[in-house]
């Protein structure tokens, strides 16, 4: 099993795709920089890329659920 996302990274992630829909999508890479790119966001390394890839998670879940 994989290791489970706090809940304030969560909370984070989906504030972030709601302001913001047009930034994120389903590339780690660019989901990345567009975090780096947020000046008002003081991320650590690690924590980006954990805020990254849960969003790369919940755009893959949006996409499949489209498909249905």
């Amino acid at each position: 099993m994989g290791k489970s996302v706090a809940k304030q990274t969560k909370y984070k992630g989906e504030v972030l795709i709601e302001e913001f829909p047009d930034k994120f999508g389903d590339n780690f890479e660019k989901n990345k920089a567009e975090l780096n790119n947020i000046k008002d966001l003081h991320l650590s390394k690690t924590t980006r890329n954990i805020l990254a890839g849960y969003i790369v998670r919940e755009a893959k879940k949006k996409k499949a659920n489209e498909l249905k």
